[in-house]
């Protein structure tokens, strides 16, 4: 897969060095000199350039790119990109970096993105993750406003726990597609039991996801 990152701060040099290490093709896009530091990841492609110019990103080649992860320190240089990557060359997945908190309603579909990623939010539902036991944490926003990946961990009294996974009544719109379980990844069939202690991950329209937390909070 082929991926081009808007800006090679220390964000972008990052992800790019995770992303190579797992057999992908890397491009990294900077304005500014000082950033392209080609030592500190030899192995992608680099290049000096305004992410945020249509010429430049010709250049770079978007046509052939799968995904696009707008990854600057500037929210509106992010937006941008999303966009141009979006409308201009149809990159299949784009993925911006949110700055600001204040900025987050911005990082939807209308600019591009189809996924956000807000650093303190990420890192607030994190730290809930860690003490909630039967609450319903929000960890990522796919699409604003369509589907989020959501947590919770399956208290004691949960009155699915002992069901089997086939035979909970999920609300429309909600998907299983995890359990972690002592450390394992589970992917969940009909017939796995669900176990106190248990994290499950759903992708869940923000709708149902009220349903979701009655149907598996304790008693």
């Amino acid at each position: 897969m082929r991926v081009t990152i808007a800006g090679a701060g220390a964000v972008g040099r990052s992800i790019a060095a995770e992303l190579l290490e797992n057999g992908h093709e890397v491009l990294l896009i900077d304005v500014d000199p000082r950033a392209i530091k080609i030592d500190s990841v030899p192995r992608a492609e680099w290049l000096l350039a305004d992410a945020c110019e249509i010429s430049s990103l010709d250049e770079a080649g978007l046509n052939g790119c799968q995904v696009v992860i707008a990854a600057s320190g500037d929210d509106k240089v992010n937006l941008v990109v999303s966009l141009l990557a979006k409308t201009e060359y149809g990159v299949p997945r784009v993925v911006a970096r949110i700055n600001h908190p204040k900025n987050e309603w911005l990082f939807n579909e209308s600019w591009g993105v189809d996924v956000a990623v807000s650093t303190p939010r990420l890192l607030s539902a994190l730290v809930e993750e860690a003490v909630s036991v039967g609450d319903l944490v929000r960890l990522m926003t796919f699409r604003q406003g369509q589907a989020n990946l959501v947590e919770l961990t399956l208290a004691e009294d949960a009155p699915v726990v002992g069901q089997r996974a086939g035979s909970v009544p999920w609300p429309v719109d909600a998907a299983l597609v995890a359990i972690l379980r002592e450390g394992r990844v589970l992917v969940p069939s009909a017939d796995d039991p669900l176990e106190a202690g248990d994290e499950l991950l759903f992708v869940a329209n923000q709708d149902v996801e009220h349903e979701l937390a009655e149907l598996l909070s304790g008693r």
